[in-house]
């Protein structure tokens, strides 16, 4: 079956592929050309009302994805414009043509002068100096800072010819000099460059001040302004097209009545894929007609997340589909909840069969359709929440052959288990403050462990 006929057979080591599932990847670990896996070459017929004779393990499923994924070079770019660039990846190193700043200019409101003429001014030996102009941020003194003389000077104003410092108004007196204007005090010393903003300080043309790969922020947005970038070129956010099946499905918002039930995974997926740097799209409900869902899967986009419809039943046309008119990879996953899950391909299309249980459409989601979501804008295909480590203060058992996704709500330094965890019970994961990935080849968790705790 095209990509999984082609897996290589040799096992890499338990160490290495939980590092690649559970931690962040090495630089080495992101080369994926051809991953092995743990699994044999699969072939996919129609499982429904059948079950899953076998499932695939959650590291050979991520490795999969990642064979799937292309380099960061090869990923679809597009101009923005600056005011749209803040949160955005960049695509290529920014070098700057200007020096920044361009000219010499004043750090401080005060008088440029000549350095040396102040060596000796104190409160009690006030050096007098003639003051012979003003500069102006954008309006410099014409003329030049011989000896004896100051012109006043503000703050980002270019520095007078002759002088090389400035010299801070709270360290002068001014006085009139009868027939000769205004006078300087000098009442403090300073070294020549003091308060004096060089050329090129902030940045040096052909400077590399930005590189591929950055999530630009506003400073940077900033700084790009300030050589000159109007436009940036960035990685494409990915088209990620939302497919949500079920004669039994309301649209999202709508109160519930009779035996039709609300979307959830809609509005959840939506802002799970924005969370992730991809461009949601959700063209509405889907019936569970195969030809209706034929129609909807083969619409352009990069990624494709189908909801419900993934698993065994009899409306379950997805996988169906997915296996006839394109790739399906993987179908039925070694993990609680998302056991059914489905990975393939339809054209230019990563698809992503998740279950219609929300919780396990938010769990096979977060384990397999962010990643991808994440790496195809140019993002880190690690997991997006912070990590803390916390004890647990009861029990969380397992089962060895699968990985559990297992909530837990926090107290100080305790995480406890949520004690009603279904795969359709949606407030399990409101009620808990985040989850903990319990590995394929653990039992579980004593109380008193501590754990890792993947935080909401």
């Amino acid at each position: 079956m095209g990509v999984a006929a082609n897996l290589q057979d040799a096992e890499p080591s338990a160490s290495k592929m939980r590092t690649q599932v559970f931690g962040k990847l090495s630089p080495a670990d992101r080369q994926v050309p051809a991953l092995p896996l743990n699994t044999t070459p699969m072939t996919h017929s129609d499982v429904r009302m059948k079950g899953f004779a076998s499932r695939t393990t959650v590291e050979a499923a991520i490795a999969w994805i990642d064979s799937q994924l292309p380099e960061f070079h090869q990923l679809a770019t597009e101009v923005v414009s600056l005011l749209h660039a803040a949160g955005r990846v960049l695509a290529e190193d920014v070098i700057s043509r200007v020096e920044v700043p361009g000219f010499r200019r004043s750090m401080m409101d005060g008088f440029a002068l000549r350095a040396e003429e102040t060596y000796g001014a104190t409160a009690y030996n006030a050096l007098p100096l003639d003051i012979v102009g003003t500069s102006f941020p954008g309006s410099p003194f014409p003329g030049k800072v011989n000896q004896g003389q100051a012109v006043r000077i503000m703050t980002g104003a270019p520095m007078p010819d002759g002088s090389d410092a400035v010299l801070p108004v709270e360290q002068t007196a001014t006085t009139e000099a009868a027939g000769h204007g205004q006078s300087l005090l000098v009442t403090g010393e300073l070294s020549a460059g003091k308060h004096v903003g060089a050329i090129g300080e902030d940045v040096r043309i052909g400077t590399a001040v930005l590189s591929a790969g950055r999530i630009l922020r506003p400073q940077d947005v900033g700084l790009l302004s300030s050589i000159g970038c109007s436009e940036v070129k960035v990685i494409r956010k990915p088209r990620v097209r939302i497919l949500i099946t079920g004669n039994e499905v309301l649209p999202p918002g709508t109160t519930p009545r009779g035996f039709q039930i609300t979307d959830a995974n809609g509005p959840m997926l939506h802002s799970l894929a924005t969370r992730d740097g991809g461009l949601p799209m959700m063209p509405g409900i889907i019936p569970d007609v195969p030809e209706a869902l034929l129609a909807a899967l083969v619409e352009p986009a990069d990624i494709v997340l189908v909801s419900g419809g993934s698993s065994v039943g009899l409306e379950d046309h997805a996988p169906r589909l997915v296996d006839e008119h394109g790739t399906l990879a993987i179908h039925g996953i070694a993990m609680r909840p998302s056991s059914p899950a489905g990975l393939g391909r339809l054209g230019n299309s990563l698809v992503f069969l998740l279950p219609g249980n929300p919780v396990s459409c938010l769990c096979a989601y977060d384990f397999f359709a962010g990643r991808a979501t994440r790496v195809l804008g140019g993002l880190s295909r690690d997991w997006p929440h912070r990590r803390i480590k916390a004890i647990l203060s009861r029990k969380l058992v397992s089962t060895v052959g699968r990985v559990d996704y297992a909530r837990v709500k926090l107290n100080g330094e305790f995480a406890e288990p949520v004690a009603v965890s279904g795969a359709s019970i949606l407030t399990s994961t409101t009620l808990a403050d985040g989850f903990v990935i319990v590995p394929a080849d653990s039992e579980g968790y004593a109380t008193g462990s501590q754990v890792e705790v993947l935080l909401y």
